[in-house]
């Protein structure tokens, strides 16, 4: 895990809850984005890179929805979780899109914040109620319809909302594990969405599932 915040407080904060974690280890921290990109690279030299980033959003230097998408673009194997207060919705959507896996508010409780992170790293979905109603209210139109979905995909789409693991998916519809993942990703494509969260919370727009 690597913590990204300006603020020093809150990031020592942050650092020391998730150290009490089990099975959870902080191995850095960074100021903003840029410095977050120059860890995650000495990490990658080194063969050590973490599963998540917990990201800010706003950031000097480099905020955190243009360091979201450089972290997805140049180390695709590291989920990255926003952190972000509940008025932030426009950033949210927009680090979303730049492939963001999740987000978490920064008051969130324990157990939130160890769903979230445990979700991101199981490509699963964790979306908090609150936060869902206030992003799927402004959440900006698909390129394309539920329509262009065959019933299969819409059956996955349901499940990617409910936060089910594409091994889930598959054990549930009794396909195998791949098809599951080729399911997910012929509906992201169909959408034009980027990740399993901005699929989740168009299944919430319309209808299709309700935030819990």
């Amino acid at each position: 895990m690597l913590v990204v915040d300006d603020h020093a407080v809150v990031r020592r904060g942050v650092v020391a809850y998730l150290d009490a974690l089990e099975d959870v280890e902080v191995v850095g921290e960074a100021e903003d984005g840029r410095a977050a990109l120059d860890r995650l690279a000495e990490a990658a030299v080194l063969s050590e890179l973490p599963d998540v980033v917990l990201m800010d959003l706003q950031m000097p230097r480099l905020d955190g929805v243009a360091a979201t998408e450089e972290v997805v673009r140049r180390f695709p194997g590291v989920k990255v979780v926003i952190l972000t207060s509940f008025g932030e919705t426009e950033r949210v959507h927009a680090a979303l899109e730049r492939g963001a896996s999740g987000y978490l508010l920064k008051d969130a409780g324990p157990a939130e914040v160890e769903a979230a992170l445990r979700a991101a790293v199981r490509d699963e979905v964790f979306l908090d109620a609150a936060v869902t109603r206030r992003l799927t209210q402004e959440m900006r139109a698909p390129r394309v319809g539920l329509g262009a979905l065959t019933a299969r995909e819409r059956e996955v789409l349901v499940l990617v909302a409910e936060g089910r693991s594409n091994q889930e998916i598959a054990d549930r519809l009794f396909i195998s594990e791949r098809t599951a993942r080729t399911h997910v990703s012929h509906l992201l494509a169909k959408m034009g969405l980027s990740s399993r969260t901005q699929a989740a919370l168009l299944a919430v727009k319309e209808g299709l599932v309700s935030p819990t």
